[in-house]
């Protein structure tokens, strides 16, 4: 195999499916744009829904990226070797262009051929679907695979449950085929494949032939075209590459565990908890360092993305008191991040500042927060008959203070009591299953969500950003937006609550808008171009060289890529319902449209 650095694998990719005539498209924010369904990007494939149902790509139909990711699925779990809350995803895709045969050869030719990855074609082993009610057993992709090199034996089908992907519950999906590397250790038993969990296959790529959409009663219909939507995890293939231990043995991590080592005078990988302590602070500092330099960036909060990232830095200063971290040095480390990374993501190198004071601000927070809950477990101690310390009174502690179990069973010691560890867990689990059926209640939709009335909401958004920008500031610019069916969420920068008279004067200009009935027009042009006509956009990393600009009379010029009514008139009547803080700086309305 071939050794590359972070950096090279990158370009290595990119540059590959560029020459198979792939336009390289930014990374998009880690923030979905106007999808309620999910906090984060957590797929190369999400902020190309819209475009996997059937809209036209300003760019072409093939295309290749880098995206950033976040998933926060198993936050609990990072520390081991291959958890990691950010990640990269390499991708290539097929907006109803080539599909499965195209697809395979070409993973084939960077997987084994000498200028890419060089894997030996005896170390490659594949999955394809092996058919259910819902589609048929994928032949024809085997027989590529074997065309191409992969010997029989190396060929596995597999049921839906490992070679078919969605993102969630509903939209585009479709079998998939999916590549491992074998590595150096006997089959755990006769039926060893890829499927179980011995070690012995470690997957590097995924090539999903999206042709379905599934529905909420578990249906399944064809897309209107065919599309091919990949992902290779940046750190696992190089992990796997090189050779590494983990992915904290990557280039990726380098200098910020160097920093660390440095400020702690202890050296990872020479004790199993403080090497655990290491990587959870490497991963949650990376992941917070990109949330907060995204150019849709979030700050910590009680609520949604804010209240990840608060655990995330929350946790990172739990574990770094266990290393003899000193308070103020988790911007230490966050700056090693910047570095690495600012020439491939300048946002964070523009959002410098506002990392490490958030950073600072957040660590400062904890310790008040720890100092009320410590005040609390000396006022509830007072009153716990017996010598076992609640369970539920320990969570309580943690989701509200931030004490980790671990310091109320100390402190619980002190007293002479034991704490219920059972009654924590207990308690903590159905914390979890409240907040996951929440989430699935609250992040309904999605972009797949095209229809009528999330289209006309969408519309409205760009109505009163116009508006906002001519009653409060031309400097308004949005901050984060949430659509569903029933009501829009719209995010702003602006440092005090507006006033009755200023609400009221928004919703008349929408209003004004809205019974003008003009036409929504949609044209594709370069950035510069939006540029010159006074296109609202965040300017940064995120455009392409070509993008959609919707234009409503004189009233509205954005660059945007969701759905839109086709004329204001067809609206309604808008009409903000709540006006709040969001974060520091920032506000947040939520509107709807009356019929």
């Amino acid at each position: 195999m071939k050794k590359l650095t972070s950096e090279q694998l990158r370009q290595t990719y990119l540059k590959f499916f560029q020459s198979k005539g792939h336009a390289v498209i930014p990374s998009a924010s880690l923030i979905p744009e106007n999808d309620p369904s999910v906090l984060f990007t957590t797929a190369g494939m999400h902020p190309l829904v819209p475009y996997l149902l059937g809209e036209k790509h300003p760019a072409g139909k093939r295309l290749t990226d880098v995206q950033k990711c976040v998933r926060t699925g198993d936050i609990e779990e990072v520390g081991d070797l291959s958890h990691c809350t950010f990640f990269e995803m390499l991708g290539n895709w097929s907006l109803g262009d080539y599909f499965n045969e195209e697809a395979i050869r070409w993973s084939f030719e960077f997987l084994t051929g000498e200028d890419y990855l060089a894997i030996p074609v005896s170390k490659l082993a594949v999955t394809v679907f092996a058919g259910d009610e819902d589609a048929p057993r994928d032949e024809h992709s085997a027989k590529i695979w074997e065309e191409c090199g992969i010997a029989k034996d190396h060929i596995f089908y597999l049921p839906k449950k490992n070679n078919w992907w969605i993102a969630g519950k509903t939209g585009p999906c479709g079998p998939d085929t999916e590549m491992f590397i074998i590595r150096d250790q006997e089959p755990c038993s006769e039926n060893c494949d890829p499927s179980c969990d011995c070690g012995r296959y470690l997957e590097i790529w995924n090539n999903v032939f999206m042709q379905f959409y599934r529905h909420e009663d578990g249906s399944y219909t064809k897309l209107s075209q065919r599309n091919v939507d990949t992902g290779m995890g940046l750190e696992r293939t190089l992990c796997t590459i090189n050779g590494t231990a983990s992915v904290y043995d990557t280039d990726l991590f380098e200098g910020a565990k160097a920093k660390i080592e440095e400020l702690t005078g202890k050296t990872y990988g020479q004790d199993a908890e403080e090497t655990r302590a290491f990587r959870i602070i490497l991963d949650h500092i990376r992941t917070a360092t990109f949330m907060l330099g995204d150019y849709r960036g979030i700050v910590p909060s009680n609520v949604d993305q804010g209240y990840i990232l608060r655990r995330l830095i929350r946790r990172a200063v739990r574990f770094s008191k266990q290393l003899g971290l000193a308070g103020g040095n988790l911007r230490n480390v966050a700056s090693c991040f910047v570095q690495k990374y600012k020439d491939v993501y300048p946002e964070l190198a523009a959002n410098e500042q506002k990392i490490y004071q958030e950073l600072d601000k957040e660590e400062e927070k904890y310790g008040k927060a720890l100092e009320e809950g410590l005040k609390e477990f000396n006022k509830v101690v007072t009153h716990i008959p017996g010598t076992v310390f609640p369970g539920k009174t320990a969570f309580r502690l943690y989701d509200t203070y931030g004490f980790p179990l671990e310091m109320t069973e100390e402190l619980a010691k002190e007293k002479g009591f034991t704490v219920d560890v059972e009654g924590y867990k207990n308690a903590f689990s159905e914390h979890q299953k409240k907040s996951s059926a929440g989430a699935e209640q609250k992040f309904k939709g999605g972009l797949a969500d095209t229809s009528e009335a999330t289209a006309h909401l969408h519309t409205a958004t760009h109505l009163m950003q116009a508006a906002l920008k001519k009653v409060l500031d031309p400097s308004v610019s949005q901050r984060g937006s949430n659509i569903t069916v029933e009501r829009l969420r719209f995010d702003f920068n602006f440092p005090r609550p507006m006033t009755a008279e200023e609400i009221a004067k928004v919703e008349q200009l929408v209003n004004e808008a809205i019974q003008a009935k003009v036409d929504v027009v949609m044209e594709e042009m370069t950035v510069e171009q939006a540029k010159e006509q006074g296109a609202i956009g965040l300017f940064e990393s995120k455009y392409g060289d070509k993008v959609k600009v919707y234009t409503m009379g004189e009233f509205s010029k954005e660059i945007c890529g969701g759905p839109h009514a086709k004329n204001t008139g067809d609206l309604g009547k808008f009409k903000i319902v709540k006006e709040q803080s969001s974060s520091s700086g920032v506000r947040r309305i939520k509107a709807i449209l009356e019929k």
